[in-house]
């Protein structure tokens, strides 16, 4: 499994702020970045390639492994798009759907996989008499 090169806290913050409606460059690459490393952990492997031009790109999913070439299990989008996949605010099957999302490959699906990340609410805290 390769190392994560984004701290988590640094990733947590980046997603934070691109929900908030941040569109920082940085921002964006990081928060992409920190969502693609949270798939490699967990789902290792090397049968599919996520693509997400121009922030980054990993392999995951145990199963037949490429050497050389281009993958024959390959999913690519956008960055908007892979932040709402991996946050569940759209599904798999409707990003496809929309063509938000280019899937090649009988491997090339997330389903299962995501979301990655969910946000729950911040329960109100009580008070002690």
């Amino acid at each position: 499994m390769a190392k994560r090169r984004i701290p988590i806290d640094d990733g947590r913050a980046a997603l934070s702020a691109v929900r908030a409606g941040s569109t920082a460059r940085t921002e964006v690459a990081t928060a992409v970045r920190y969502l693609l490393e949270e798939l490699a952990e967990r789902a290792p492997g090397n049968t599919v390639e996520v693509r997400v031009p121009p922030y980054g790109a990993t392999q995951c999913v145990s199963g037949p492994r490429h050497t050389r070439g281009t993958p024959p299990n390959v999913i690519e989008t956008d960055a908007e798009t892979w932040i709402a996949l991996a946050c569940g605010d759209v599904g798999w099957s409707t990003a496809i759907g929309d063509s938000r999302v280019v899937a090649s490959g009988s491997r090339a699906v997330l389903t299962g996989l995501l979301p990655l990340v969910r946000e729950y609410p911040v329960e109100a805290e009580t008070l002690e008499a």
